[in-house]
């Protein structure tokens, strides 16, 4: 059932105060409990909105997005998340719901770029290779709406080959994070509605796609290579 219902405070974005000291917990997770490599950085603009998008690999992606991003940021999960411990937790360092269909959380995630702030988002929508071989709308949906420009992210090393999608790194694990250069979403002046929404998708999946192979190709940890449904390389 779908989750679009409800009053309209459900569909406000959620409190500035929550990254304050969400941030800083992840911050030290990414540096101090793991050995990240954070690079790029200064592609995500000081100011303004700013919509992220990140190749999603495992568990702890949004953990490091949210500890190696220059700026608060508040990340879209899956709703399923917010369940037992986890819940209260995650709304309150100020993280987005994503339910069914997603539109209430593209509605509060719009509102955070209105008023100056960042979006993380990971459109693969599931945690798999990370290839960003199959990438979902609403990245380009808060580029378009939200009036952002749109940073790609690569992550390597959160999930290694073998590794379940819900692994939690050992203590010390090498993890690189890159930022690449803000994405241009040069839409055709004659495009309206759907037609505008698609030539959005294939540039921000082109852009992210290109940039994950990028920053993986000659990188000391690669992608995983294999089914991370089965757990185990293919055959």
């Amino acid at each position: 059932m779908s989750r679009w219902r409800g009053p309209q405070h459900r569909l406000k974005p959620p409190s500035r105060l929550g990254p304050l000291w969400g941030r800083p917990i992840a911050w030290m997770l990414v540096h101090a409990f793991w050995r990240t490599d954070v690079r790029g950085k200064r592609f995500v603009p000081r100011h303004g909105p700013v919509v992220l998008i990140a190749n999603h690999v495992g568990f702890i992606d949004g953990i490091v997005a949210t500890g190696v991003t220059p700026r608060y940021a508040h990340v879209l999960v899956k709703g399923e998340m917010f369940t037992k411990v986890l819940g209260p937790i995650l709304r309150g360092s100020g993280q987005i719901e994503v339910w069914h269909g997603g539109r209430e959380a593209l509605a509060r995630a719009r509102g955070v770029l209105q008023r100056g702030g960042v979006v993380g988002v990971f459109p693969e929508g599931t945690r798999g290779s990370g290839d960003a071989a199959s990438v979902a709308g609403g990245a380009a949906w808060l580029a378009i709406h939200g009036g952002a420009p749109v940073v790609p992210l690569a992550l390597l090393g959160t999930r290694l080959t073998g590794e379940s999608v819900n692994v939690w790194p050992r203590p010390g694990r090498k993890i690189i994070a890159e930022f690449g250069e803000p994405i241009l979403l040069d839409l055709p002046p004659a495009a309206r509605g759907r037609e505008r929404q698609q030539f959005a998708e294939q540039i921000l999946a082109e852009a992210l796609r290109a940039h994950v192979r990028a920053v993986a190709e000659g990188a000391p940890i690669q992608l995983p290579h294999d089914d991370p449904l089965r757990g185990g390389p293919p055959a």
